[in-house]
């Protein structure tokens, strides 16, 4: 048991160390684009792009993520198509406001109920795709808002006829709140230099629902939206369906920010299992084996089974600095540091909801209860 103890805490911190050189590493090579930055090289003449945004009633922020996107300026032309379900769907009021205030752009509003399978999002980029003018395709959540040169930086990859689909890293910004400050956390600290460090070592099995741009002659290859219409992961299947069909998958070098809004830790528990539970059903050996992603609480469980020996204590504290020092890296903001009490009961909740994962295959979306089969489809629970 000692033994075993001390290689979880070595482990724990090795992990650690190769996370925060994978965020450092990344900085320093000058790829991060935030708010206010320069873009990407681009085409010599892109071609017209639709964004599509399902959306569904009016969340905390919706219009000022919406606007981020209005506000691009895309040397190719640009069709933005916005979904909803339900004519009495809040959104519209949203949608209202910005047709009024972009007169010049090309705003189309699709509203149809029309249900193609499990995932409501799915159905509605389906119901959405007859009003898509353009070959080029931008899909991105309603939550997420993007700094200048976004449209432009995204799409300059799809004038490779080898890319299947261009995707994008994202930065977690809490609402007021303690829960949504934790699922922050849990994705600025823990899933996305889980992500860093996977494309470090060449990795490129990812797909974000933040932003996925495409080209209408690879979804059309793969049997478009419908042949997701029932994953509960439908963005990694997107990019899993094109990687088949032999073209890449490119992590952009634009960084967008999703909003976090977790009112209870009902909501953030929810949350957290179905985007845990999702990552299980799509890998799960890689899963399994991502248990020393929880550096902290591994490290712990070494010293416990080890009875708290000197070495494992050492491999604890260097684990805890690291920690730190990673938590400042995925920040990079200023308030980073009064953040600090909240990193061991975020890493404690993680590292449960993970234990949490294994014990059932049901997930709580928006409003409904689903069961997920093994090939990632759901069904819902009557």
């Amino acid at each position: 048991m000692a033994a075993l103890g001390t290689l979880l805490a070595a482990a724990a911190l090795g992990y650690a160390v190769v996370a925060w050189l994978a965020l450092r590493l990344w900085r320093n090579s000058g790829a991060q684009r935030r708010l206010g930055s320069g873009s990407a090289s681009s085409p010599l003449q892109p071609l017209p792009l639709t964004v599509l945004k399902p959306l569904c009633g009016a969340e905390p922020g919706l219009d000022h993520s919406l606007r981020s996107f209005c506000e691009q300026d895309y040397a190719g032309g640009v069709q933005i198509v916005f979904g909803v379900q339900h004519a009495a769907d809040p959104a519209l009021a949203v949608l209202a406001g910005l047709k009024r205030d972009y007169p010049r752009l090309d705003l189309t509003v699709v509203v149809d109920p029309t249900r193609h399978g499990a995932s409501a999002k799915v159905s509605n980029l389906i119901n959405m795709m007859r009003a898509a003018r353009y070959d080029w395709l931008l899909l991105a959540d309603s939550d997420v808002r993007v700094p200048p040169g976004y449209l432009t930086a995204v799409a300059a990859p799809l004038a490779d006829p080898t890319v299947g689909i261009v995707t994008c890293p994202y930065h977690g910004v809490p609402r007021p709140g303690l829960w949504s400050l934790l699922g922050a956390l849990f994705i600025n600290d823990w899933f996305i230099p889980s992500v860093r460090v996977a494309a470090l070592f060449g990795s490129r099995a990812f797909a974000f629902g933040a932003t996925i741009a495409l080209r209408r002659e690879a979804l059309d290859a793969i049997g478009g939206f419908r042949a997701i219409a029932d994953q509960l992961a439908d963005d990694y299947r997107l990019g899993e369906l094109t990687r088949r069909r032999g073209l890449r998958t490119v992590l952009s070098d634009v960084v967008v920010d999703t909003s976090v809004d977790e009112r209870t830790f009902r909501h953030l528990a929810q949350h957290g299992l179905r985007w845990l539970r999702t990552i299980r059903v799509v890998r799960p050996g890689g899963y399994a084996l991502s248990a020393v992603t929880f550096s902290l609480p591994v490290a712990l469980i070494g010293c416990a089974l080890a009875d708290w020996r000197s070495a494992t204590l050492a491999l604890l504290a260097a684990t805890l600095a690291l920690r730190l020092m990673l938590h400042s890296s995925a920040q990079s903001t200023a308030r980073s540091w009064s953040q600090l009490w909240a990193i061991p009961l975020a890493d404690a909740l993680g590292f449960a909801l993970w234990c949490g994962a294994f014990v059932k295959r049901e997930v709580q979306w928006r409003q409904g209860r689903y069961r997920v089969a093994r090939d990632g489809s759901v069904q819902p629970i009557s």
